[in-house]
């Protein structure tokens, strides 16, 4: 009789278990009611189904509008917080940065990069010392006094460029910023089209910014056990692992082999090879490597993805570049063409460049963060390991912050003169790149805007300065030399209106292939050019 009873009790227990477990079970996924609020939950996947594969940005401002400026998804056990609300970002992400700052496991991009990837890496003293390299090498003073010429010099090959082969606009924009990144990080330009500093690392950088698209891979970094399971999305990432080494272990070998000659350069790298051979290596071979291989993707892709919007933009917008080209005329004439050291008087520039940034920023979801400890804002708990995403392009796109916001309209930024760094990193969230428009709903809480396009806290972008001068002297330097406009149909003879949304789906976004008209302003301008094209070739002679 005791054996009958004690095999019920068995029994029971294993059933209250089960059902205990089964239970346990569907509570994953299911979202804890003291998070901000979100989409339904389904049991265990939370709402892994409905996060798209590709366009997370602009999902983000469609959940923001349904569920509020800070919402939260689930997914499987893990926490997604999605910030929308500038505030909040300077709450969180600004003035607590030390519970903030860190990034998720990035399971797949540092899988990729062998866990050497300044932009994906946690903090640690090894991620200091990379963010370092960058901040002492690209400050104002280095960029100003130093990297400038660079700059220039490139800037004036572009322009001849499109004098000579305006319908290439689409690969020479790219060229140049590829060859300005290289010839700073590497010591090398990027000569050509065929060259391996463009058309080998582009490629590369293309693959790669795929593969780590929000969506494009299973949520690992939320349900780790996702990774042992087979799939293209992991075959990828081992070819893409061998590809970049490939490709930065060639750059290495090629500066090694320069130097091997006595041919020692004005660049990142050989500063930084001189310092390490003398003092001692405070990082791997490898992770040096991929760190001036970071610098040319950061710099080559994020620059060129914004020259091609604005160049989409002007071309959208005849009214626009008439206005920048009073400003320019009244300042060059068609004696030269603008340089930096006419930014205070060129303020209409600098407003495109904001409203471009504003308008098609380089990247719509920014990079993920994560809290390292509980954390509650306004009531809602933010808990310990959350993924952070701030909602780029639907706080650029509030329509109760910006009037008309798919509009191009760099009005919005005339009474904001200095540059994006000098708002960022001030302590007054409401003047980071501010303007106050009469426009502007009167019901909303301030008057003030600004665009998250180098994103914030202690991860804002390390290359602020040298992205911001560089958009700044290009975007100058076309609108003085050229109109642009768009394309006619060559069977009606009409003009064929080009799709600003026509965008690729990544990290980093850029307009897909777009055709436009583009022609010198006047022979006055084509001789300028011109007379430039000799110097600034044998100045750049040095970096072949």
């Amino acid at each position: 009789m005791s054996g009958i009873l004690s095999s019920k009790t068995i029994l029971t227990a294993g059933g209250l278990l089960l059902l205990y477990g089964i239970y346990r079970l569907f509570q994953v996924g299911k979202r804890d009611p003291r998070l901000p609020p979100g989409p339904p939950t389904v049991p265990i996947l939370g709402n892994m189904l409905e996060i798209p594969s590709t366009g997370l940005g602009k999902k983000f401002m469609e959940w923001s509008q349904q569920y509020g400026k800070i919402y939260s998804l689930k997914v499987g056990s893990g926490t997604i917080i999605v910030i929308c609300d500038r505030k909040a970002v300077h709450e969180l992400i600004d003035k607590k940065g030390s519970i903030y700052s860190d990034r998720p496991p990035n399971i797949v991009p540092l899988f990729i990069t062998r866990g050497n990837h300044m932009t994906m890496e946690c903090q640690s003293p090894g991620w200091r010392e990379k963010r370092t390299v960058v901040t002492r090498n690209l400050n104002p003073k280095s960029l100003d006094e130093k990297h400038f010429r660079v700059q220039e010099a490139e800037a004036v090959l572009l322009m001849n460029r499109l004098a000579t082969e305006p319908k290439k606009f689409f690969p020479y924009a790219r060229l140049y910023a590829s060859s300005v990144a290289a010839v700073l990080a590497w010591g090398f330009r990027a000569k050509s089209l065929d060259s391996f500093w463009f058309k080998d690392v582009s490629e590369m950088i293309e693959e790669w910014l795929e593969a780590i698209e929000p969506g494009a891979n299973p949520p690992v970094d939320l349900i780790p056990a996702l990774w042992y399971l087979p799939g293209k999305w992991k075959k990828r990432a081992y070819r893409m692992r061998a590809k970049m080494d490939a490709i930065w272990g060639k750059g290495r070998e090629l500066v090694e082999e320069r130097r091997a000659r006595g041919d020692k350069r004005e660049c990142m790298i050989d500063m930084k090879l001189d310092e390490y051979n003398k003092g001692g290596w405070p990082m791997s071979q490898h992770g040096f490597n991929n760190l001036f291989g970071e610098l040319m993707e950061a710099g080559a892709d994020t620059t060129a993805n914004q020259i091609l919007t604005l160049i989409l933009a002007l071309a959208k917008n005849p009214q626009i570049q008439a206005k920048a080209r009073e400003e320019i005329d009244a300042v060059c004439g068609t004696e030269r063409a603008p340089l930096f050291s006419d930014f205070e008087k060129l303020p209409y520039i600098n407003a495109i460049v904001k409203e471009g940034l504003r308008w098609r920023p380089t990247s719509d979801l920014g990079l993920p963060h994560t809290v390292t400890k509980d954390d509650w804002y306004n009531g809602m708990l933010i808990p310990k390991g959350s993924t952070i995403f701030v909602g780029v392009w639907a706080m650029h796109h509030d329509e109760k912050y910006y009037p008309d916001h798919d509009t191009f309209n760099p009005d919005r930024f005339l009474k904001h003169p200095k540059l994006a760094n000098d708002y960022a990193v001030g302590p007054d969230y409401e003047n980071r790149d501010k303007y106050h428009s009469e426009h502007v709903h009167r019901a909303s809480t301030n008057n003030f805007l600004h665009h998250y396009g180098y994103g914030g806290g202690r991860r804002i972008c390390p290359g602020i300065h040298l992205a911001e001068r560089s958009m700044w002297r290009i975007t100058a330097k076309l609108l003085w030399a050229f109109e642009f406009e768009e394309p006619i149909d060559p069977e009606t003879g009409k003009v064929r209106p080009l799709d600003t949304n026509a965008y690729t789906s990544a990290n980093l976004v850029c307009p897909l292939p777009f055709d436009v008209r583009i022609k010198l302003r006047s022979p006055e301008h084509g001789e300028v050019i011109k007379r430039e094209l000799a110097s600034a070739e044998e100045f750049l002679s040095q970096y072949n």
